[in-house]
């Protein structure tokens, strides 16, 4: 198992804070603040992860904070071998006590209720102009801060 003893949350949630703040989208900011962990270079964190914003592609479906962090799940406990049932448990036990923690905080996992969107709406795939209205009225920046210091936590947990 890794160890990350070392590593400081505040500067992980900072970190992803400040990416989502420079654009990216929600799930990028949570892998992007990580990355470095996984040896995995930034910009190949940033095409993992791109499709996941906005709920996944824009369709307001799982958050991309909460998304980011099962990316991340995986690179600490997914399994490479299709036949390792015990393996695909351990991750999935992981992904559903992170996403659970993500949903006690903001009382959702779902893009939409996050942003208090009917359920009618039709997005387009076209992402949002990024100013500060944008900031503004959404929580994302919110949801990236949250994510990251769950899976910071999980991390810290995993150490002791």
């Amino acid at each position: 198992m890794k160890k990350y003893s070392e590593i400081d949350p505040n500067a992980l949630v900072d970190r992803g804070v400040e990416l989502f703040m420079q654009g990216f989208n929600c799930s990028q900011s949570v892998v992007g603040a990580f990355a470095h962990l996984y040896s995995i270079p930034f910009d190949t964190a940033m095409r993992i992860s791109a499709s996941f914003g906005g709920g996944l592609g824009r369709m307001r479906l799982t958050c991309g904070a909460a998304s980011g962090m099962c990316l991340l799940a995986g690179l600490e406990t997914g399994c490479t071998n299709p036949s390792d049932n015990k393996g695909k448990g351990a991750n999935y036990a992981v992904v559903q006590q992170l996403l659970s923690k993500f949903k006690e905080c903001n009382g959702s996992i779902t893009c939409s209720e996050l942003l208090g969107l009917k359920k009618d709406v039709k997005e387009t795939p076209d992402p949002s102009d990024r100013n500060a209205q944008y900031y503004a009225s959404r929580p994302c920046a919110k949801m990236v801060a949250t994510a990251c210091k769950i899976y910071a936590d999980y991390l810290l947990s995993i150490t002791e």
